[in-house]
């Protein structure tokens, strides 16, 4: 497996996440997309597990796992942020936005130690 490979898919998250800061920030109009459906997400309900298997590490599939609910729960975050904000509701996109962030900090780790498994 490549070694930036699982940098790529963090890449990925990250790029979706700008695009929600563009919205939220009033220079975007990107409205987000199902947990599915997003380039990690396509990954993650796609080849992702088998990839992941190739590795040789059963800690992989275990962080792989870890990544499931917390992307899906990122997506609702981006969501509810861009409704609260459609909204006038400041506070509510306040909330939420952390919520994203802190979710994001989660998948951003778990990706980073996949790619450390990988390049073991």
């Amino acid at each position: 497996m490549a070694t930036a490979f699982f940098l790529m898919r963090l890449n990925d998250h990250v790029q979706y996440l700008k695009k929600i800061e563009a919205t939220l920030a009033g220079t975007g109009d990107f409205q987000g997309t199902e947990h599915h459906e997003c380039k990690l997400g396509k990954w993650l309900y796609g080849d992702g597990v088998n990839e992941v298997l190739d590795i040789d590490n059963p800690k992989a599939k275990e962080v792989f796992d870890s990544l499931l609910e917390p992307h899906a729960h990122f997506h609702q975050a981006s969501k509810i942020a861009l409704s609260n904000k459609e909204a006038g509701d400041e506070e509510g996109v306040k909330k939420s936005v952390t919520e994203m962030y802190k979710i994001s900090q989660d998948l951003t780790k778990k990706m980073l130690i996949l790619d450390s498994i990988a390049m073991r």
